[in-house]
C-alpha cells in the first residue's frame, strides 16, 4: 500500500489530501483547496496530476479545504462516487456552490482590470457547473458502518467533533492475504465544545495519519473564553459601539449564535440587534435544525425547553446585499456575523472599512487564521491594513478567542491519539504550522514513546 500526501503537510494547513493506492484499489482520502497566502492558492490543482486513477474519493467532512478541489476532479472528467455522511453531503453543497460563486465573482473583478489593460481574461479556478457535477457524485454513508468503497477497502466513518456531520475514517485494507487498518483522523473538535458531540476515537490501525492546527498548544478553556465574550459584549454595549464576528458560515455562526442566546436567557444581556449577515450562514443553520441527531445531550436537553429562536428575536438575518448595506446605518451597539471566516472575502470586508477605523468598534476572532489573511494581520497587531485597496486604521479592539475555536487543541489531540496508541501504529502528522507539528510530535513522544513522521507535501509512504 502506498499513500501520497497531496495536501496540508510540510507545515501547510490547508489542502488536506490523501492518495491511497493498493494492489487493487485506489481513493482519495479529502480533496480539500489551500486557502490563505498566494503561495498556498497558487498550489490548487487536481491532486497527484492529470494521470490520477480513482475508484473512489472519501470526505472526512465539509469545510473547503478539505473539499474544495472536488470541482477540479469533476473538470477533468472523474466521475467516481464521492462518500461523505448524510449531512456532509448537504453541506458540502451548499460550500461548493458558495465557492464557484466567489470564484466567478473574483475571476470577473480581475478580468475587468485585465481588459483596461490589454491583457487576455482568465477564467476562475472552476465553474458552478464543475461544483454541480462534483455534488451530484456524492453519496451518504452511515456512522460506525463498513462501507464497501473500492475493491479490497471497506472505510469507516466515526465522529470527528468538529463540524456538523464531521468525522474520522478508518480504511480495512485486505490486499496479498493480508489485512492492514489506516486511520485519518480529518479534523478534531475538542472536548469542551457544546452542540455536538464529542469525537468517537478509533482503536485499532497500523499506520494514523492525525491533524496538528493547534497541535503545540492548548485553547483557553471554553468557560473561561466564554466569561470573555459576556463581558466584551457587556462593554461593547456601554461604549454604543458595533461589534464584527468574522465568521465561518458553518459551525461559528451557529455556536455565536447559540450563546447570545444563552446571554439573552440567562439575563446576561438585555437583547440588542444582532445580524447574521451571511446567506450561507443562514441555509447552513437550517441544516443544523435538521440533524439533531448529531447534537449533545445538553444541546437537546436545551432546545427542548424553549426553541433557540424565542431567545434570539432581536436577530435578524441578512439575505440581500441591500439588507447587508443598511446595517452600516443602524445606531448604537449591535452584534454582526459575517463571512468569510479568515477575512478573506466577503461581507465582514465591506464592515471592516467602515468600522475598523473607530476605537468604539470591537472585533471577535473565534476561528483559525491561515497564514497571509487578513485576519492574521489583525490578530498579529496589525496597525493599518488593506481592505479593497484602500488603506485603513485598526483602532478597533481586536480580540482572539482561541477557545471557541473547532480544533482541538494538544490535550484533546493526545486524547484521541490514547485509544490508539497500545496498537503501536505507524504515526503521521499533518495539517499543522511546522511548529505546531514539531511541538505535537514531542508531547506524543514523551506521552506515548512514538515516533512519527513529519512528511513533506508529496511525500508517498509505505505499509
Amino acid at each position: 500500500m502506498k499513500i501520497t500526501i497531496a495536501g496540508a503537510a510540510g507545515g501547510e494547513v490547508t489542502g488536506s489530501a490523501y492518495y491511497v493506492q493498493t494492489a487493487r484499489g485506489r481513493v482519495l482520502v479529502d480533496c480539500g483547496q489551500f486557502q490563505g497566502s498566494r503561495k498556498s492558492e497558487a498550489l490548487n490543482r487536481p491532486p497527484t496530476g492529470a494521470r490520477l486513477k480513482l475508484d473512489a474519493v472519501l470526505l472526512t467532512h465539509a469545510h473547503l479545504d478539505h473539499t474544495g478541489r472536488l470541482p477540479l476532479l469533476a473538470q477533468r472528467g472523474h466521475r467516481v462516487p464521492v462518500y461523505a455522511t448524510q449531512a456532509t453531503i448537504e453541506m458540502t453543497a451548499l460550500i461548493l456552490r458558495d465557492s464557484a460563486r466567489i470564484l466567478a465573482s473574483d475571476a470577473e473583478r480581475k478580468n475587468r482590470k485585465r481588459e483596461r489593460a490589454g491583457e487576455p481574461p482568465v477564467p476562475p479556478l472552476y465553474s458552478p457547473q464543475d461544483a454541480e457535477t462534483a455534488i451530484g457524485l456524492l453519496r451518504p454513508v452511515p456512522y460506525q458502518q463498513p462501507v464497501d468503497v473500492a475493491p479490497g477497502i471497506q472505510a469507516v466513518w466515526t465522529e470527528a467533533g468538529h463540524m456538523l456531520g464531521s468525522a474520522s475514517i478508518q480504511l480495512i485494507v485486505d490486499e496479498d492475504g493480508r489485512r492492514k487498518k489506516v486511520v485519518f483522523s480529518g479534523d478534531l473538535g475538542p472536548r469542551s465544545a457544546p452542540i455536538l458531540k464529542t469525537f468517537e476515537p478509533f482503536h485499532e490501525a497500523d499506520m494514523v495519519f492525525v491533524e496538528s492546527t493547534y497541535g503545540s498548544r492548548d485553547h483557553r478553556p471554553f468557560d473561561q473564553t466564554v466569561e470573555e465574550f459576556v463581558a466584551i459584549v457587556r462593554d461593547a454595549i456601554q461604549a454604543g459601539g458595533k461589534m464584527l464576528v468574522p465568521t465561518f458560515a458553518v459551525g461559528r455562526a451557529q455556536l455565536i449564535s447559540s450563546l447570545l442566546g444563552w446571554m439573552f436567557r440567562e439575563g446576561k444581556a438585555r437583547p440588542f440587534p444582532i445580524y447574521l449577515d451571511s446567506p450561507m450562514a443562514i441555509e447552513a443553520t437550517e441544516i443544523y435544525a435538521h440533524h439533531r441527531e448529531l447534537f449533545d445531550d445538553e444541546a437537546l436537553k436545551y432546545i427542548r425547553e424553549r426553541p433557540l429562536r424565542e431567545d434570539l428575536k432581536s436577530m435578524k438575518l441578512c439575505v440581500t446585499a441591500e439588507d447587508s448595506k443598511q446595517i452600516n446605518f443602524v445606531e448604537g451597539p449591535c452584534l454582526i456575523m459575517a463571512g468569510a471566516g479568515m477575512c478573506t472575502a466577503g461581507r465582514i470586508l465591506h464592515h471592516f472599512k467602515a468600522h475598523l477605523w473607530k476605537p468604539e468598534t470591537h472585533v471577535l476572532i473565534v476561528g483559525y487564521q491561515a497564514v497571509g489573511t487578513l485576519g492574521a494581520q489583525l490578530v498579529g497587531g496589525a496597525e493599518t491594513v488593506s481592505v479593497y485597496g484602500e488603506k485603513i486604521a485598526v483602532k478597533a479592539n481586536v480580540h482572539t478567542m482561541g477557545g471557541f475555536s473547532a480544533h482541538a487543541g494538544r490535550t484533546d489531540l493526545l486524547a484521541w491519539l490514547e485509544a490508539l496508541a497500545p496498537a503501536r501504529p505507524q504515526l503521521v502528522i499533518t495539517h499543522g504550522e511546522e511548529a505546531s507539528r514539531l511541538g505535537f510530535e514531542l508531547a506524543v513522544r514523551e506521552r506515548y514513546g512514538l515516533a512519527a513522521h513529519l512528511p513533506r507535501m508529496g511525500a508517498t509512504l509505505e505499509l
